[in-house]
């Protein structure tokens, strides 16, 4: 994609690669909750993401939702309550800290994951159509050098507010 000088002034960066991963962001949440409707899963991107979460190891806290899929803890809460109100999952008392809530799976949650795998592999083959294995793992190398300093700076401003 071709930019002009003038775009390039407008944005005022001396580098795109935020821009893009921004772009890229928008148009993969967009295809890959198209994808989720045409397998009749209504479930949005953001919560399919605490779903995979989930998948891997129930129960978990908001707490540990928030961290594993990146999102802030009060987004996390807002989309637990809209899945608990569909019967996606359900929040229980922690037997052993009755101030913490575990946010379980429900059967219908279950039910989920093996359309939402075959979603998410759709979604992994359009992503990386025209790169080469070496391609693809360099790409991925340089996106977790980018978290592992984003999520570095994260930690270093609550340190600090802290």
């Amino acid at each position: 994609m071709e930019h002009t000088q003038e775009f390039l002034e407008v944005i005022s960066i001396e580098t795109l690669g935020g821009f893009y991963i921004t772009q890229i962001k928008q148009l993969q949440d967009r295809i890959f909750e198209r994808f989720l409707s045409e397998q009749g899963l209504k479930i949005s991107g953001g919560q399919g993401r605490i779903l995979f979460v989930l998948w891997k190891q129930s129960p978990c806290t908001i707490s540990e939702i928030s961290q594993r899929t990146s999102l802030a803890k009060n987004t996390v809460s807002i989309m637990i309550d809209t899945m608990v109100a569909h019967g996606i999952v359900r929040r229980e008392s922690n037997p052993d800290n009755r101030r913490q809530t575990l946010i379980t799976l429900t059967d219908y949650a279950v039910s989920l994951q093996q359309k939402y795998n075959a979603v998410s592999q759709r979604m992994n083959v359009l992503f990386y159509t025209g790169f080469s294995e070496t391609e693809k793992d360099q790409f991925e190398a340089y996106l977790q050098r980018i978290l592992t300093t984003l999520r570095q700076a994260e930690q270093n401003q609550e340190n600090n507010e802290g």
